[in-house]
């Protein structure tokens, strides 16, 4: 009795690993009431002659560096980071608008997740963030918010 008993799990357990894998990932669709993005990415419009831009603190360059200095970016008022992406020779800046809380949140702790999202999604797509003062926000930075709230990240 206990054979057949061991012969029928061990048949049980190869059944369940022998089938093949399904075809492709998994598709993952949105569900009807699912609450959207908390992120709204609209073009900004180059100030007019008659506007200031923000007011950006100059950063100064190394004087090692024999490259040309960058012009501060002009943040729009009101957004809390800025996608910059240089392609061909020309400087395009998107403001990284969130949602109210959201915007709020990251305003004043800037390590948050949903913060570190959407500026990921801004380098992936090949740009570079600045926060509202004009200060670029890096990798170092990044690394600088995830030991300030003690995070570990786990990569593949």
């Amino acid at each position: 009795m206990r054979r057949v008993r061991a012969a029928f799990v061990l048949v049980v357990i190869l059944a369940g690993c022998g089938s093949p894998p399904p075809p492709g990932p998994p598709a993952v669709l949105p569900e009807s009431g699912a609450p959207t993005r908390p992120l709204v990415d609209r073009p900004v419009s180059p100030p007019a002659a008659s506007e200031s831009p923000a007011p950006v603190a100059p950063v100064p360059a190394p004087q090692s560096m024999s490259a040309p200095a960058e012009p501060p970016v002009a943040i729009p008022a009101g957004a809390v980071y800025a996608c910059v992406v240089d392609s061909a020779g020309e400087r395009q800046v998107t403001a990284i608008e969130l949602a109210p809380r959201v915007a709020a949140l990251c305003a004043q702790n800037p390590e948050m997740g949903p913060c570190q999202y959407e500026r990921e999604v801004c380098r992936h797509s090949g740009g570079r963030v600045f926060a509202a003062d004009g200060k670029e926000i890096t990798k170092a930075t990044e690394a600088e918010y995830d030991r300030r709230v003690l995070r570990a990240r786990i990569s593949n």
